[in-house]
């Protein structure tokens, strides 16, 4: 089993900045995909940054076209840890933001945080 914690969130005014966390924890081979999605009120959840790695040492990102340029996703696969850095954060990005992973295994089992609040508002 494996458990996946976010860290990092908070109240934030627009123009601000945070670094989300996300350890992974537990019976734990490697992971294919680690990623960021959020969901904010009455909204469906979506997907925000995620890293891809093709092999060990070839690895891809992905943004959303509304956070591009002022986040950055980073990751450790050996620490089973990753970050969200947000920068310029705006108002519409107020939302529960979730970490999810992709086992690198046959399975390919897919595991989520249990969420991390982020408002921004002056």
């Amino acid at each position: 089993q494996v458990q996946l914690v976010e860290s990092g969130g908070g109240l934030v005014q627009p123009g601000g900045s945070l670094r989300l966390s996300c350890a992974a924890s537990g019976s734990i081979v490697s992971f294919k995909v680690m990623g960021w999605y959020r969901q904010a009120a009455g909204k469906e959840r979506e997907l925000v940054a995620q890293i891809t790695r093709a092999d060990a040492t070839d690895a891809s990102t992905e943004y959303a076209g509304s956070v591009k340029g002022r986040f950055t996703i980073s990751g450790d696969n050996d620490k089973k840890t990753w970050y969200l850095e947000m920068n310029n954060l705006e108002p519409d990005d107020t939302a529960v933001y979730y970490c999810r992973a992709v086992t690198a295994t046959f399975t390919a089992t897919t595991y989520w945080g249990q969420g991390t609040q982020v408002t921004v508002s002056s």
